[in-house]
């Protein structure tokens, strides 16, 4: 079992692999990657792939100014 950072993951096989191994799409990947969001790789010893966020808790969206 290997614990990478996305970013990092991305680098080393590219977004589509990471794309495929987590079962979504490229651009899901390039959009996570550009918000800047926490999410771990956890690669399985039998070649699945999962991911895992880390986010502060409780997770509340930021409040929005208004457009003045």
């Amino acid at each position: 079992m290997n614990r990478t950072l996305l970013p990092e993951l991305v680098k080393k096989i590219g977004q589509i692999a990471v794309a495929k191994g987590l079962d979504v799409s490229a651009p899901a990947i390039v959009k996570a990657v550009k918000a800047g969001r926490t999410i771990f790789v956890i690669e399985n010893d039998d070649g699945t792939m999962t991911g895992e966020e880390v986010r502060p808790f409780p997770s509340r969206p930021l409040a929005q100014s208004p457009n003045v």
